[in-house]
């Protein structure tokens, strides 16, 4: 490591590259007029709002009536992070959710996404370009199923 790289500067605000928006081809029946399958783009998101979402999908756990603990929704809060990441299509357009008679953006996720492996290609997408992990897609896996 050089002089330079031990300085403070290269972590200096402003100075981390921006996340790049990435296409990704997650289903093949959504084509455009030549045929050519339409990709999703999916932007990562910031740590402060992963840790929100993750607090919005931890549920209580009861024993007997009684409060034990609190557990991470982990299907929720993957197809919340998916709603997130993705920028196109935009799961919270209402036009797009009205078409489908639907309200939650997860609900239209699972509807525009329901052949095979689609779901999952999403996911495992949306994993990568968030940086999680082996561990975390596991989890996530361990959740679809």
């Amino acid at each position: 490591m050089t002089t330079a790289t031990k300085t403070m500067d290269v972590f200096m605000k402003g100075k981390a590259k921006q996340a790049v928006i990435e296409e990704v081809v997650v289903s093949r029946r959504y084509a455009d007029d030549e045929g050519n399958p339409i990709p999703f783009q999916l932007k990562a998101v910031d740590t402060k709002r992963i840790e929100d979402l993750q607090d919005e999908c931890t549920v209580p756990q009861f024993k007997k009536g009684k409060k034990v603990g609190e557990e991470v929704d982990w299907k929720r809060f993957a197809c919340r992070l998916a709603v997130e990441t993705t920028i196109y299509p935009n799961f919270r357009d209402q036009e797009l959710l009205g078409s489908y008679g639907i309200v939650d953006p997860c609900d239209l996720v699972k509807e525009i996404l329901n052949v095979g492996g689609e779901y999952a290609e999403l996911i495992q997408a949306v994993q990568r370009v968030n940086g999680f992990d082996t561990d975390f897609e596991e989890l996530v896996d361990e959740a679809k199923n």
